[in-house]
């Protein structure tokens, strides 16, 4: 196998800068992996907003992370002007990694450069089995086995678990009492749960996360009223900086999801701040929760506040140790690297009256 340096094209989502300044899971996993690679010496190209941070070369085709622009109404715009940037200069590039979803399937199966992309969001909607037969062909990545089961016959070449790097975050030792929420608010995060197990428990809960714009009816019906409770400590989103400080000193990270979840970042934040995670089941959490280890998996909200009462049985050093093993940004690249050169180059498609469909 060769093992010469690549000339790649990371394609990010342009919502959030790389990284993002303050929430943003995808734009997040897509700067450690494009420093890491230029790290190994790659030579990487990043295609992101024009705030965006990197030591690789950026393209930017906007100048500002499209969820803070206040002047953006139509984002599918820049993204498409991206992905003609990218169709542009791709033959500078020995690969293409796509995060955009499927925004370029159709531009990338008419180029000859070899590309795959990698599926962050979920893919138990309606309308995308027909899209993915479609596409039958696309080499796609997912970010957790469970992430693959309402679409098991697509073209998945591998699944990569999510990495972080190593010095982002340290070990806290000497946690406080009280519980932590991070993430996003919305019905299948779970947040009333976690206010739920926080009053059951007795234990603050101090949460950073961010609303939506659809989510904003969800949030002033049904979590602003809780916000109000003593044990209650709801802050902004927050960015890297804030995490070591509200994750790392937290008794534990409470993840009551009710969804298929992709991935779950926060998790492997936790795990690295040597914070046990306290999950519902559902998605990814049995790929990642070593009962015992990093976390535990509980069924119900009584189940979760004993969990709360029993965590002095978890050594923090361990749940660093789980994170150290198996959710670094090296680990991720290496596994990246390995489908990169795999990819074979393929014969540009010509335009065609007839769609081709998976059977």
């Amino acid at each position: 196998m060769e093992y010469r340096s690549l000339r790649i094209a990371q394609v990010a989502p342009l919502y959030e800068s790389v990284p993002p300044e303050k929430y943003g899971g995808t734009e997040r996993i897509v700067s450690y992996l494009t420093e890491e690679l230029v790290r190994e010496g790659h030579e990487v190209t990043l295609f992101a907003s024009g705030d965006s941070q990197t030591r690789a070369q950026l393209i930017a085709p906007c100048k500002r992370s499209l969820r803070l622009d206040p002047d953006c109404v139509d984002p599918l715009a820049s993204h498409m002007i991206m992905i003609e940037m990218v169709a542009r200069r791709a033959h500078d590039f020995d690969v293409i990694h796509f995060h955009t979803n499927y925004l370029h399937f159709s531009v990338a199966r008419r180029l000859a450069t070899p590309s795959v992309t990698t599926l962050h969001g979920r893919l138990d909607l309606p309308e995308l089995p027909a899209l993915f037969r479609t596409f039958c062909d696309t080499p796609l990545v997912s970010i957790s086995r469970a992430q693959r089961t309402p679409l098991p016959p697509l073209n998945w070449v591998a699944t990569v678990h999510h990495g972080l790097p190593a010095d982002l975050y340290r070990l806290e030792d000497h946690p406080e009492p009280y519980l932590a929420f991070v993430g996003r608010i919305s019905p299948e995060k779970g947040l009333d749960r976690a206010i739920e197990i926080a009053k059951k428990s007795g234990l603050p809960l101090r949460i950073a996360a961010k609303v939506d714009r659809a989510d904003r009816e969800y949030f002033e019906s049904v979590i602003q009223p809780l916000l109000s409770h003593p044990l209650v400590d709801y802050r902004d989103e927050i960015g890297d900086d804030g995490k070591q400080e509200l994750i790392g000193k937290a008794s534990a990270v409470l993840f009551p999801i009710n969804w298929p979840e992709p991935f779950g970042l926060v998790m492997i934040e936790a795990m690295a701040c040597g914070t046990p995670v306290i999950a519902f089941p559902g998605g990814s959490v049995a790929e990642i929760i070593e009962p015992g280890v990093n976390g535990v998996i509980v069924d119900s909200i009584d189940d979760a506040v004993q969990a709360v009462h029993n965590l002095g049985a978890f050594r923090r050093s361990r749940c660093r140790e789980s994170f150290e093993r198996r959710f670094t940004a090296d680990r991720m690249a290496r596994n990246y690297l390995a489908i990169y050169r795999a990819l074979k180059p393929h014969r540009a498609e010509r335009l065609s009256t007839e769609v081709r469909q998976c059977k």
